[in-house]
This record gives C-alpha cells, sequence and structure tokens, in this order.
C-alpha cells in the first residue's frame, strides 16, 4: 500500500510540474503580448477617420496610384544560422499620382522592411531594403513584407526566402533535456 501510495504521489507530482512549466512559459508569453498591446493602444490616439480603418491602410481619400517592381521574390539560398542578410526590391511608381507608402511590414520580428518615407512622384523610382536575422530559425525560411500604399489593388506582398543551416555549435533541445527529472525510491 505504500509503495502505491508513492507511485501515485509521484505520479501526481510530475503531472503537477509540468502544468506550471507549461503555464509559467505561456504566462511569460501572454504578458509579453499583453504589454505589447497596451503600449501600443496608449499611443494610438484614434480620431473620426481611423477609428474604423486599419492604421496601416493610406488615406481613402488619396488618389491611387500603381507601382512595379523590379522582382516580388528574393531567395537567398542557402545560409547559416544567426546571418544577417538584405536584400534591395526597387520599384517604380507607373502611375499618375504620387505614390505613398503608409507602412511596410514583416510578416515575423525576424524580417525587417525600410522603406521610403516621402511620396515617391509618377515616374519617380524607390527602394524597400529587407534585412532578414536567420537567428533561432533553421531550415526552410518563407517570409513576407506587406505593403500598404495608396494603389490598387492594396495591400501588396513581397517575398523572401531561405535554407537555413543549424548552426553546429548550438546545442540540441531534446525532450531529456528540457523535461524535469524525478526520480524515485523503490
Amino acid at each position: 500500500m505504500k509503495k502505491n501510495f508513492l507511485t501515485v504521489f509521484t505520479m501526481i507530482l510530475l503531472v503537477c510540474t509540468v502544468l506550471v512549466s507549461c503555464k509559467s512559459q505561456a504566462s511569460k508569453s501572454d504578458s509579453k503580448k499583453v504589454d505589447e498591446v497596451a503600449t501600443e493602444a496608449a499611443t494610438k490616439k484614434p480620431d473620426a477617420t481611423t477609428a474604423k480603418a486599419d492604421a496601416t491602410d493610406p488615406d481613402p481619400d488619396t488618389p491611387k496610384t500603381t507601382f512595379e517592381f523590379d522582382k516580388m521574390e528574393h531567395d537567398f539560398g542557402d545560409i547559416d544560422e544567426g546571418d544577417k542578410v538584405n536584400t534591395i526590391f526597387s520599384f517604380k511608381n507607373t502611375g499618375n499620382e504620387p505614390l505613398i507608402i503608409s507602412s511596410a511590414k514583416g510578416s515575423c520580428g525576424c524580417t525587417v522592411p525600410k522603406w521610403p518615407k516621402e511620396p515617391i512622384p509618377p515616374g519617380g523610382s524607390g527602394e524597400i531594403k529587407v534585412e532578414f536575422n536567420s537567428k533561432n530559425k533553421p531550415g526552410k525560411q518563407t517570409k513576407t513584407v506587406t505593403i500598404h500604399a495608396n494603389t490598387d489593388p492594396n495591400p501588396t506582398r513581397l517575398t523572401i526566402k531561405a535554407q537555413v543551416a543549424k548552426d553546429p555549435n548550438k546545442p540540441e533541445k531534446t525532450a531529456a533535456t528540457s523535461a524535469p527529472q524525478i526520480k524515485t525510491a523503490n
């Protein structure tokens, strides 16, 4: 009877440890998300014209134009985990109105675009520089950059790809090393 009690107690302890560990990890990421949303909400001051629209959408009253890129996709090929690589997407305003890019956002924090903030006149050209940080991103990677501008259609998406070779010096994370170890006495 004492042995059964010890076994049941050990199993309950193991289950509790795993649940607390999982909840702790979720709490940290949830807490971070809540902090980010709270900060964003505190810094945004909606008005009557932007309350219903997404903040990244251009003003619907702005005249529409068109633009064309030299490429819509870039493949970095084989890179090593931890590499930071860059590419440039060149474009031309092919419409009759100034091109206003209101935002360019990466699909992940590892993908950071930089775009011209000033209007591009009709016939003018510009560039969107995209940096990809492959830290902790081993394997095949496909990321996008979503561009909101006074264009039709809107938004426009650019794609980057890479095959990231795992860092050979990085220790392998296995279930045996990441799960808590409990020893029982017989």
